[in-house]
């Protein structure tokens, strides 16, 4: 199972970005996924997730200005992320809780991490 992001860049204050993360693989179902993001000498620190059932959960720092959402046909999980601010700046890490089969306990995969820098 591979989960490779991509999106992240150099943006100003009040404008947006868009990561993308594609789940491939040996994938029976994938329950759960989700957004973190690290800064140097901070632990990481959940962003968003998306149930498989469509249940979305956000940090409140976030609320508001990032949408998570989950193509279940594609795999692929997206962070819309706007009006950002320069406390979004941090590399951006995707995350999936899935089961490669059916009789398979679920697991816990990561992506590359992607960096969002937002300058003032």
């Amino acid at each position: 199972v591979q989960l490779q992001a991509s999106g992240g860049g150099l943006v100003q204050a009040g404008g947006s970005l868009r990561l993308s993360c594609v789940v491939s693989g040996r994938i029976f179902v994938i329950n759960a996924t989700g957004w973190y993001r690290q800064t140097p000498g901070k632990q990481r620190e959940l962003v968003a997730d998306i149930s498989r059932g469509g249940r979305t959960n956000y940090v409140d720092s976030v609320k508001g200005r990032f949408t998570i959402s989950l193509d279940n046909a594609k795999n692929t999980v997206y962070l819309q992320m706007n009006s950002l601010k320069p406390e979004d700046t941090a590399v951006y890490y995707c995350n999936a809780r899935l089961k490669r089969a059916s009789y398979e306990y679920e697991y816990e995969y990561w992506g590359q991490g992607t960096l969002v820098t937002v300058s003032s």
